[in-house]
């Protein structure tokens, strides 16, 4: 009998879902995946991308790199949607409430993502990398929601 590979914890499989949805984005700076989940099961995901029908980065260029704007600063001044922001309008578009749901994402969210993951009831976030953005942090904490990084395996 072989010897089985050993079995990821539950948050190292979320995470790793997370790292494989970040694949799909479009973005030219930062690749980001993000996965919402409850009772251990996959709600929605979403990368970090143009809205649909509307031309990518990776085609039209990056108007944050032309402008040389600085990570975790204005971020009006972008084509794409954040990998939250896309799993939180997918969870709504098919109709699946997310209240009391934990976040998985590669980045920790910033404040903007962060506010919209407060009102949706997201009540913990696990991230690997952080983010230039520490109002993102003060708020969650204030809001309660435990913050959980994880180490990249």
């Amino acid at each position: 009998m072989q010897p089985q590979p050993s079995r990821p914890t539950w948050d190292q499989y979320f995470m790793e879902i997370a790292a494989l949805v970040a694949k799909r984005s479009t973005c030219l700076r930062r690749a980001v995946g993000a996965v919402i989940v409850k009772n251990k099961r996959i709600l929605a995901t979403g990368y970090n991308g143009a809205p649909s029908g509307i031309r990518h980065c990776a085609e039209v260029g990056c108007l944050r790199e032309t402008l040389q704007v600085a990570s975790g600063e204005r971020h009006e001044l972008c084509r794409g949607i954040h990998a939250e922001q896309n799993a939180i309008i997918q969870a709504a578009y098919h109709g699946v409430p997310i209240q009391g749901a934990d976040l998985y994402c590669t980045n920790l969210p910033c404040s903007i993502c962060t506010k919209m993951l407060i009102n949706a009831g997201i009540k913990k976030i696990y991230y690997r990398s952080g983010y230039a953005d520490e109002l993102s942090r003060d708020l969650l904490e204030e809001a309660g929601i435990e913050l959980i990084q994880l180490a990249e395996e």
